[in-house]
């Protein structure tokens, strides 16, 4: 937990101040706080996304999101996607943008942290275009937890985009809108030091992951292998 505030605030401090420049340790530091929100929520019964939605998983996207407005406005946030390759190894984490939601079951939290479990192959592909909005171009549920065996279904195992987020009087399959994810491609140039964009850094072996992203990778290669 301790850790997971640290790497949270350093990242939104980065993310709050967009305007000045950017160094390759903010974003790193984006990745880490991301690799520390699957880990609390794994570590967590009331969060932890169960075996049989890792099984599902072909992609994943774990989104930190600040509130920037009063009440209920949550309009800043980072996050990174990863997908499962055809031969079982996950990609590079690359960094997403997110934004613009408006997510009513966080009535006075400070910041909104998901995981996304994608069960398509379309779905990360949306991404080619610059940005998609969550819940409207993807249908996304909240996706059932370990300690909700009752609610395990095949159509809610069969949505696009299963919702994990630290709220509670969320149940299985209820639908959820989450604001836009969008790419970040001069953010990931100066993190991987490369020209490639997310379709490459995604589906491709181009680029090769640094020491600081490996534990990230590592930890969704055993969750979902």
């Amino acid at each position: 937990m301790k850790k997971l505030l640290i790497l949270s605030l350093l990242a939104l401090l980065g993310a709050a101040f967009a305007r000045a420049e950017t160094t390759r340790a903010d974003l790193l530091a984006r990745v880490e706080s991301c690799e520390a929100i699957l880990q609390e929520f794994q570590a967590r019964p009331a969060l932890a996304i169960p075996p049989s939605v890792w099984q599902r998983a072909r992609a994943i996207i774990i989104l930190n999101q600040f509130k920037a407005g009063f009440l209920i406005g949550v309009q800043e946030g980072y996050g990174v996607i990863m997908v499962k390759k055809a031969s079982g190894r996950w990609s590079v984490p690359v960094l997403v943008n997110a934004g613009e939601a408006s997510l009513g079951f966080q009535l006075g939290a400070k910041a909104v942290e998901s995981i996304f479990i994608i069960t398509d192959d379309a779905t990360p592909r949306l991404l080619f275009t610059q940005r998609f909005n969550v819940g409207v171009d993807a249908k996304a549920v909240i996706g059932p937890k370990a300690a909700e065996a009752e609610r395990f279904n095949e159509e809610i195992l069969r949505t696009p985009m299963l919702a994990y987020t630290k709220s509670v009087g969320l149940y299985a399959g209820a639908t959820v809108k989450a604001g836009h994810i969008s790419r970040s491609d001069k953010a990931n140039f100066l993190l991987y030091n490369t020209r490639y964009t997310l379709p490459e850094m995604l589906y491709s072996d181009w680029v090769q992951p640094t020491s600081e992203i490996l534990p990230l990778m590592n930890l969704v290669q055993r969750l979902a292998p």
